[in-house]
């Protein structure tokens, strides 16, 4: 009932922040970001770095922020160059912290922006369209997007629970089963049928395609925050979520997937 429970208000959130109003969505998507990136950081401090938390944070909320203000038609796109000039004074910061093991520090919060802060970023250019010359916010692709992740993953458990035998990356995460995927994988297609029904502005082929993306690197995703969870020795990435975790428990498939997404619907010209 917790975990049932959080799984509702949590889609809840999501689902307002992208409907009621670009500000809302900004807010929210904003908010689990730095949530993410606070979850990611204490786990490499738990595991015994020492990364730049407020830079790296400084510097995924400077790209969002700044892309959205891009977006809403605010300021120019040059702005977001301030995200490029805190990237940089990461090796800056390091020089003057004298911490042990500098280079660690330097690329555990770098990977924390490219990890997390750059696909969060990324969103804004799914849910305005027309740019640069419009600013239409139409928040339904992402909607479709959250939709077939959230299909894929729940079929993917479904079919692996019943009829998983074949292990997909059992040094990794040795409960996930082709069977899962494959499954998943069907249901997930079937998702980007309905997606292509509702949300007409995307076409079937292109639902179809992001759905196939959303597979492959969902699943990628999915097994790449399962590596860091196992080199950092934590079964969860923080404990946010009642019976599910962390955020970034739930973001995983996500953030993988999102980059790719965005960059199929630009080069279709969507």
């Amino acid at each position: 009932m917790q975990r049932a429970l959080t799984g509702l208000g949590y889609a809840v959130v999501l689902i307002a922040g992208l409907v009621i109003h670009p500000v809302i969505f900004a807010v929210v998507y904003l908010g689990l970001m730095v949530l993410s990136l606070v979850e990611y950081y204490r786990m490499v401090d738990l595991a015994g770095g020492n990364p730049q938390h407020i830079n790296g944070i400084a510097t995924g909320v400077t790209f969002f922020v700044s892309l959205f203000g891009f977006a809403y038609g605010l300021w120019p796109l040059y702005v977001s160059l301030l995200s490029v000039v805190l990237l940089f004074s990461t090796f800056v910061i390091e020089l003057y912290r004298n911490q042990p093991k500098p280079l660690s520090n330097i690329a555990f919060t770098l990977l924390g922006f490219f990890y997390i802060g750059l696909p969060m970023g990324l969103l804004n250019l799914l849910v305005f369209h027309g740019l640069p010359y419009e600013n239409t916010y139409y928040p339904y692709v992402l909607l479709g997007v959250t939709i077939i992740i959230w299909v894929y993953d729940s079929g993917a458990y479904i079919f692996g629970t019943a009829f998983g035998k074949h292990r997909l990356f059992e040094r990794i995460s040795p409960k996930k089963s082709w069977e899962g995927v494959i499954g998943g994988g069907v249901v997930a297609l079937l998702c980007g049928v309905l997606m292509a029904r509702f949300f007409q502005m995307v076409d079937l082929l292109n639902w179809l395609i992001i759905s196939l993306i959303i597979v492959v690197f969902g699943t990628f995703g999915d097994l790449i925050e399962s590596m860091l969870k196992r080199s950092f020795n934590m079964k969860d990435s923080g404990k946010f979520l009642p019976g599910h975790g962390g955020i970034l428990d739930r973001l995983d498939s996500f953030l993988f997937a999102v980059p790719f997404v965005v960059a199929w619907l630009y080069f279709a010209r969507l």
